[in-house]
């Protein structure tokens, strides 16, 4: 069998980098009167007896008074609450509910219990230090008249048993509550003992008219909140891929993981009830740069200390590695791993979210909207004095919600980014930028709309560098930039371009307005009023296997009665997605003649043998054609981003498809390069039915297959895919996937 020659070797555990050294935590004394409250996770101690004056000997015996024996807050998962508050996909033994939304609890008495003389409030606490002021302690009663900040009523009273609905306010902290009962006697209140058990999650709740996250549209929550599987679009936006995502917002542990995420962040417990203040502070703590965040960035290629970004096949394992190691920065992630994380963040805690994509994205970090492209006298491609660069595309993430800090128009999507590009309010982070505020170029509205609206708008302009050293503007590339804006589908594995929702059509009047009005707000364009060149030329799309001989055709076009005679310059170079480039693998100098309103195809040969040792990551390689046209010294450019399609991975599931039987899958792979992969690192997971599996083959010779079986037993009902990645240092970003629907 071929597959004895792919050798099994344990899986190895990455080691850390070393850890930075941390800053010295200083007393608060002096500074204020007590510690911030910003942790989740640590709990006041609240008296099972609060007298109301000094007692010496201590309480007295309380027998006669209302006393509870059993508090049920009707958590499972097929009970009332959690199906009303459709938090019942968690896996969570704990209540979960969400805000502005009535949920029950039943409260058992030793006795019946009397409204007229019986005195009781269900208390909620969050944090060491609760206070009604900060809304960190929040007592709800059950008569109309004494209400809070929460409102409470009794639905049902059965003997000795008061069914109670609490309703919690639209702005409460989003968090973890401890629940106590307390009963009011003469002598102080009497409460339950601190159970864990009783302990209840409160989240956002975009199912609420009332709250600031609230999505008028059943399938867009149903996709932007509840969905656990995910589409990313990467490579360019004429030949898109795509690749599956686990986001497992109801795996267990995510949840804690997304609550301590924010106590890593030190962020105060009485912020977070603000989606806002929320979605910026995670927009910084997702990436490791200032705050110890949670994923480290890496863009070398060289992932010695840690898992390639290539690799990850969901987040879940990522998330439980950072609150598992209390806070260590997991290694690493590019731009879709952080909107992929971040999307788990946002959806876990109830707000409405989807990543996006955005082809040909740039990344403009001097204020303007320009993308600098240097050519010498003759047309030739300057690479020294070329420093900017266009990502072939960027991923980050839209999140729903009011924007009461804004102009009425400006809530709905907002972009939020985690990836760490530029800086905003001194710490690396982007967002929530109002997509409408990008769309209409009102970019002086917060938060770092001017980034996202250089990201989709910039022009790319071509100079032509002088002797004296002078820069002479040769040619405006108006539409290159911001192509297309792509999302998933809504409930189905299609495509949605959302480009029209960033920005109007190229070209129109209303775009010319809309960057009238950006230039307002300080944003520079370019405003050269160059004349139309009389020759055209362009690089048509390719699909290209990896390792694949292949040619590149460029196609002339004369629109003169003249002759024309195009000094023409090819530039084939490997380029990492962010557009920096790696290393040249071709470099032609053809002369094209070109008759009266004719058009002519040149083709240029690249060999695999010439680029497959120099390929990067996801395999691109950006051809530039400039040329000079000598009788009207006019300058002609084309350019084209032509990403080699890998390998795929066949994955093959058998068994019964019931929850709870167990079935088996199979990942399949052949190795069809001359050349050995050595390392080859494999993950496989599916939302709901299979936890995160990995294996690592230590060779793979040429021409080699292998067959990875694991067996799984399916937790719930549901329909989802199994995903696989294969991924090793020649050859990243292999993936396959196969859809899977489990019946009860």
């Amino acid at each position: 069998m071929a597959d004895q020659e792919a050798r099994e070797t344990p899986t190895p555990t990455p080691a850390a980098p070393p850890a930075a050294p941390r800053p010295k935590q200083v007393s608060h004394r002096g500074r204020s009167a007590g510690a911030k409250v910003s942790s989740n996770q640590q709990e006041g101690k609240v008296e099972e007896f609060e007298p109301f004056m000094l007692l010496p000997r201590g309480p007295p015996p309380l027998k006669e008074f209302l006393d509870i024996w059993d508090v049920n807050v009707l958590k499972g998962p097929h009970e009332m609450n959690k199906q009303a508050h459709h938090t019942h996909l968690y896996s969570s033994e704990l209540l979960i509910v969400r805000r502005a939304q009535e949920f029950q609890i039943k409260i058992t008495f030793d006795r019946p219990y009397k409204p007229a003389q019986d005195k009781f409030a269900v208390e909620f606490v969050i944090g060491p230090s609760p206070q009604y002021s900060k809304g960190t302690y929040i007592p709800v009663f059950p008569t109309e008249e004494r209400q809070s900040v929460w409102r409470g009523r009794i639905v049902e009273t059965n003997d000795n048993v008061v069914t109670m609905g609490i309703t919690t306010s639209p702005e409460c902290i989003v968090g973890k509550y401890m629940l106590f009962i307390g009963v009011v006697t003469p002598y102080g209140i009497r409460r339950t003992r601190r159970d864990p058990k009783s302990d209840i999650y409160i989240l956002f709740n975009p199912w609420s008219p009332a709250d600031p996250v609230f999505l008028d549209d059943e399938e867009e929550r149903e996709e932007c909140v509840m969905n656990e599987l995910g589409i990313i679009y990467h490579g360019a936006y004429d030949d898109v891929s795509e690749r599956a995502w686990n986001y497992g917002q109801f795996e267990f542990g995510v949840l804690d993981a997304c609550l301590f995420i924010m106590d890593k962040a030190d962020m105060p417990l009485s912020n977070r009830g603000d989606v806002i203040k929320v979605t910026r502070v995670a927009s910084a703590m997702l990436n490791s740069r200032d705050d110890d965040g949670v994923l480290v960035g890496n863009w070398s290629g060289d992932y010695t200390y840690g898992v390639p970004p290539t690799s990850w096949t969901g987040s879940v394992e990522i998330l439980l590695d950072y609150a598992g190691s209390r806070g260590t920065p997991v290694c690493y992630a590019q731009c879709w791993v952080y909107a992929a994380v971040f999307n788990t963040f946002l959806r876990c805690l109830g707000i409405p979210a989807r990543v996006v994509t955005n082809f040909f994205s740039a990344h403009d970090n001097d204020g303007n909207l320009k993308m600098d492209i240097v050519l010498d006298e003759n047309g030739k491609l300057d690479r020294n004095r070329t420093k900017d660069s266009i990502w072939n595309y960027h991923c980050w993430n839209e999140c729903f919600m009011a924007r009461s800090d804004l102009p009425p128009g400006f809530g709905g999507w907002q972009v939020v980014d985690a990836t760490p590009q530029e800086t905003s309010d001194g710490m690396f982070r982007c967002g929530p930028a109002s997509v409408a505020a990008v769309k209409h170029g009102q970019i002086c509205y917060p938060f770092d709309a001017p980034f996202v609206f250089a990201e989709v708008n910039s022009d790319v302009i071509f100079y032509r560098r002088q002797k004296d050293g002078t820069l002479e503007v040769v040619k405006v590339n108006q539409t290159h930039v911001g192509r297309m804006v792509l999302t998933k589908a809504v409930l189905h594995d299609g495509r949605r371009d959302i480009t029209d929702q960033y920005k109007f059509p190229e070209g129109s009047p209303e775009e010319r307005r809309v960057l009238e009005k950006a230039e307002e707000f300080g944003c520079q364009r370019e405003k050269a009023s160059l004349p139309q060149a009389d020759v055209e030329v362009e690089i048509p799309n390719l699909d290209v296997r990896v390792g694949d001989n292949f040619d590149v055709t460029l196609q002339f076009k004369n629109n003169s009665d003249h002759r024309r005679t195009a000094d023409v310059y090819i530039t084939g170079t490997v380029v990492y997605y962010t557009g920096v480039p790696s290393a040249e693998v071709v470099f032609k100098t053809p002369k094209v003649k070109l008759e009266p309103l004719q058009s002519v195809d040149e083709k240029v040969l690249v060999k695999g043998e010439d680029y497959m040792h120099k390929l990067v990551e996801q395999a691109n390689i950006h051809f530039i054609a400039t040329g000079k046209i000598k009788e009207t010294g006019q300058i002609i450019t084309a350019m084209k981003v032509i990403t080699m399609h890998n390998p795929k991975l066949i994955v093959k599931v058998t068994g019964s498809p019931r929850v709870s039987e167990e079935m088996y899958v199979s990942v399949e792979f052949t190795n069809q390069f001359k050349f050995s992969l050595e390392n080859v690192d494999l993950r496989m997971e599916g939302p709901g039915i299979m936890a995160l599996k990995r294996k690592q083959y230590s060779l793979i010779a040429p021409g080699t297959s292998i067959t990875w079986t694991e067996t799984f037993s399916p937790r719930q009902a549901v329909s989802t895919k199994l995903i696989a990645s294969l991924d090793c240092a020649a050859l990243r970003q292999v993936y396959g996937e196969t859809e899977l629907t489990i019946q009860q």
